[in-house]
């Protein structure tokens, strides 16, 4: 997509981390942003820190009723929404799927799966009708690859955002509207933090969050290109390829064996 035809971009879980990373630097082509998000002071933060090309909206991704509500809003403000970005997500709760309480499942995959989807009910249909636009899906590049014991509830949720992504590509291609998937690595953010303050289990000891020099700043970048180029997937970390080789390796000795 050439981003010097867009106006107004709409961002869930803005408020921070990866989604005012993307936010930013969308911001800084010159487009006007609606940041979504359900902890209402940090869209005060961000308000009383940028322009009036921001505005803020508060939703919780699970409710469809507020997803209309939002798209209303943000529509009368701004105009129609160019870019999507449904980027609100939280982190995984470590346990194994033997220990995992359903209904810490159930808020995963609630909040990383069901609300991207709801975004994309949200806004394709108009993007189709205008022929014109761009949605990115925050997934993980444990949405490609095995993340690892104790991450499965967020694997479940993050694999099928690609899916979900890939599947969206091919229905809207046609009609001029692109769909990328992000699936970032670990970056350092108040990820975990936020989980927390929503009612989130985390059960992480013994776990030390990798090294990185990767910035939200660098994904918001990534995002950018990766929207311009109409790229299917959008990495952020050099070192991502080789879990995810090992798994396609399988897939296709797999096949082969047929």
């Amino acid at each position: 997509m050439d981003l010097t035809t867009a106006r107004h971009a709409f961002v869930t879980g803005g408020a921070s981390g990866l989604g005012l990373g993307i936010a930013d630097a969308l911001a800084a082509r010159g487009l006007r942003i609606t940041i979504a998000d359900i902890l209402p002071d940090l869209l005060d933060r961000v308000l009383a820190e940028r322009a009036d090309q921001f505005r803020c909206v508060l939703l919780d991704v699970r409710d469809r009723e507020g997803w209309s509500r939002a798209k209303a809003e943000a529509e009368l403000a701004f105009g129609p929404v160019d870019v999507l970005v449904n980027n609100a997500g939280i982190a995984p709760d470590g346990r194994p799927f033997a220990d995992m309480n359903p209904e810490s499942f159930d808020r995963v995959l609630g909040i990383n799966l069901v609300g991207v989807a709801n975004g994309v009910f949200a806004f394709a249909g108009a993007m189709r009708e205008r022929g014109a636009g761009h949605i990115v899906n925050t997934a993980s590049v444990g949405g490609l690859s095995m993340p690892g014991p104790g991450l499965g509830g967020y694997a479940v949720a993050k694999y099928g955002v690609v899916a979900l992504s890939e599947t969206a590509r091919e229905e809207l291609a046609s009609y001029g509207v692109g769909v990328s998937v992000l699936c970032p690595d670990f970056v350092l953010t108040g990820l975990g933090q936020n989980t927390a303050r929503i009612g989130g289990e985390m059960s992480m000891s013994g776990r030390t969050p990798p090294a990185t020099d990767v910035t939200s700043a660098d994904v918001g970048e990534a995002v950018v290109d990766g929207i311009e180029r109409d790229a299917a997937y959008i990495l952020t970390h050099r070192d991502s390829w080789p879990p995810i080789e090992r798994r396609m390796r399988a897939i296709e000795e797999a096949c082969r064996r047929v």
